[in-house]
């Protein structure tokens, strides 16, 4: 029985088609349709590029059009392009969550921690930080707090009139933060507080959209476990197939 070969559809490809780069120098690209339907089957099987099935062309092409794309930031353009700028919105939620790197995954130029690789009782990993449907992405260390990460990837985006977070969000600093923007935030109490303050429990039963977002993203085994040694070919992965799984489907 034959491989199950992953195909942008007619309707998808009318959606990123627009998007890709045009009118520049060099040699004529090959078929970008065949390409980058070979590129998400890679990143879903999570295999060695060089076992890209030969219907795809040769993996040399597969790969090298992922990593230059990556370093000119298509990926991440054709992402923010799609996800648009909606204004401000009613309610988001916030989250992360750990990734094992594999062994491959060290030894990039910078080191690991430039590289957004951690080392924790895990071994090495990578946390991706995340709204609800994705509209933003920021990738860290492992072992690097939450906290930290979301003072990065909040402000990348418009208010919302609430904000969905767990515990490890709870801080004053970031609810001081949220009430600025006139953010009402929606995150249960450390249990380390001596007064722990009022939540809407129901509206906070909506986080679980993260969560199930974060499990449709690795279904797609490159993501699953980080092969990738460089940071920006890792979230390029994350960033083509968030817009494929969520904005374009």
């Amino acid at each position: 029985m034959g491989q199950k070969l992953y195909w942008l559809s007619e309707a998808e490809w009318k959606r990123i088609e627009p998007l890709l780069p045009r009118g520049r120098r060099g040699a004529h690209r090959v078929d970008d349709r065949r390409v980058i339907s070979g590129i998400l089957h890679m990143l879903r099987s999570g295999a060695r590029w060089r076992d890209c099935p030969a219907d795809y062309g040769p993996y040399t092409t597969i790969y090298n059009r992922f990593n230059r794309w990556s370093r000119q930031g298509v990926w991440g353009n054709i992402f923010y392009a799609l996800t648009g700028s909606t204004g401000r919105v009613g309610t988001m939620s916030i989250d992360a969550t750990h990734i094992k790197a594999h062994r491959s995954a060290a030894g990039a130029k910078g080191g690991t921690f430039q590289q957004a690789v951690g080392r924790s009782r895990g071994g090495r990993t990578t946390k991706i930080q995340d709204y609800g449907r994705p509209i933003a992405f920021v990738i860290t260390p492992g072992n690097c707090h939450d906290l930290t990460a979301a003072r990065d990837l909040l402000p990348a985006v418009s208010p919302a009139r609430r904000l969905l977070a767990d515990r490890a969000y709870d801080a004053n600093s970031l609810r001081e933060w949220l009430a600025e923007r006139g953010t009402k935030a929606v995150i249960p109490p450390n249990p380390t507080r001596k007064h722990p303050h009022r939540y809407d429990v129901k509206a906070y039963k909506g986080r679980n959209l993260i969560e199930r977002m974060f499990c449709r993203l690795k279904d797609f085994r490159r993501i699953a476990t980080r092969y990738d040694k460089r940071a920006d070919n890792f979230l390029s992965a994350i960033l083509l197939v968030a817009a494929v799984t969520w904005w374009i489907n």
